[in-house]
């Protein structure tokens, strides 16, 4: 990540403005429209609407228990859970590309007798096989999305929203190819090679140069022995991308809106689109509100039912958070106990 942006200054003056933002599209929508219409959901629908993130989650984890190899059996898939949860609540806090929770998941499978080793590379390989299911669901979601608003009811300017994206996603699906291709090579094979054709000499790097090379090996050969477990995780965490689209079905069909599946399906892909263009961003708050509030305007809903849909998704992220924080103090508290008792 940027110097820039790790700094905690630019972190609180992006947070402030996100508020800022978040605020003023409620003040100008008016709050009073965006309760009366959140307020229709009702205690059943709010309870619905938790359904398919709690399946997506649920996918997700088994998609990475595929990457554990013979240690999946050494962790019970209710404690894998609580472990993912707990690193998704860093990822999903913390400006780290989402990718600051990964070493924490890496961290508290300690507490099973798994190698580091090990713990990385099942960490790194499923963050790479979600990252592909995620490209692949946000290129169907575009292709509907186009295929739907062109031509539309849509604006002009929305419908050059919604075909600058392949855009980004090219990048992301090149980014990802790249990282595939360098891991089949050895990500610390080619960093260490690099630095010595250009002889430099990074000291930390060199005290932990056997650990590093091993978990190259590791990576290494996890691609090239079990291909169908690397076919398997992809697949589920695409699963877990689908599932979550019900949530979009649910929300807006609780409003009061007309809604299908593919209306849905193209809705939700590019929402994540939107939230992983805005990482950088605590929270992606006030960004993410407002392209959720600018894609649904795209989709022929009026700005309330897009604030209001907006910030449902946003008390369903609080929920989960909560649920991490939990997970995380459940998960510590048991390793100070293992410590102590060792």
């Amino acid at each position: 990540m940027s110097p820039v942006l790790s700094s905690p200054v630019v972190r609180v003056a992006l947070l402030v403005l996100g508020l800022v933002t978040l605020m003023g599209l409620v003040v100008h929508i008016g709050p009073d429209r965006i309760y009366r219409a959140g307020a229709s959901l009702g205690a059943v629908g709010v309870a619905v609407m938790l359904l398919p993130s709690t399946v997506m989650y649920l996918l997700d984890c088994l998609g990475w228990r595929f990457t554990l190899g013979q240690y999946a059996v050494a962790v019970p898939f209710s404690r894998l859970f609580v472990i993912r949860t707990a690193g998704e609540l860093v990822n999903a806090t913390t400006p780290t590309a989402y990718l600051g929770g990964e070493p924490l998941k890496a961290h508290l499978l300690k507490q099973y007798s798994i190698p580091v080793v090990e713990s990385l590379t099942s960490v790194i390989v499923a963050k790479t096989t979600m990252t592909i299911a995620q490209i692949v669901y946000i290129l169907l979601g575009i292709g509907l999305g186009v295929w739907m608003l062109f031509p539309s009811r849509s604006t002009p300017a929305d419908t050059a929203s919604i075909l600058a994206a392949p855009l980004s996603v090219t990048l992301l699906l090149f980014g990802t190819a790249l990282f595939i291709l360098i891991q089949r090579r050895g990500l610390f094979t080619v960093l260490f090679g690099t630095l010595e054709r250009c002889r430099i000499r990074v000291a930390t790097l060199e005290i932990r140069r056997e650990r590093l090379l091993a978990l190259d090996e590791s990576i290494v050969g996890f691609y090239t022995r079990a291909s169908r477990s690397f076919f398997f995780s992809t697949t589920l965490f695409l699963a877990g991308w689908l599932v979550e689209a019900m949530e979009v079905y649910v929300i807006l069909l609780y409003l009061g809106e007309p809604i299908d599946a593919m209306t849905a399906l193209s809705i939700d892909a590019l929402s994540t689109l939107i939230k992983g263009g805005t990482w950088f961003i605590p929270g992606s708050v006030g960004a993410q509100e407002a392209g959720n509030l600018m894609l649904l305007r795209a989709f022929g809903y009026t700005d309330v039912t897009g604030m209001t849909f907006a910030l449902v998704r946003r008390a369903r992220e609080l929920v989960w958070i909560a649920i991490g924080v939990l997970c995380l103090a459940f998960m510590t508290l048991g390793n100070r106990a293992s410590i102590q008792t060792e």
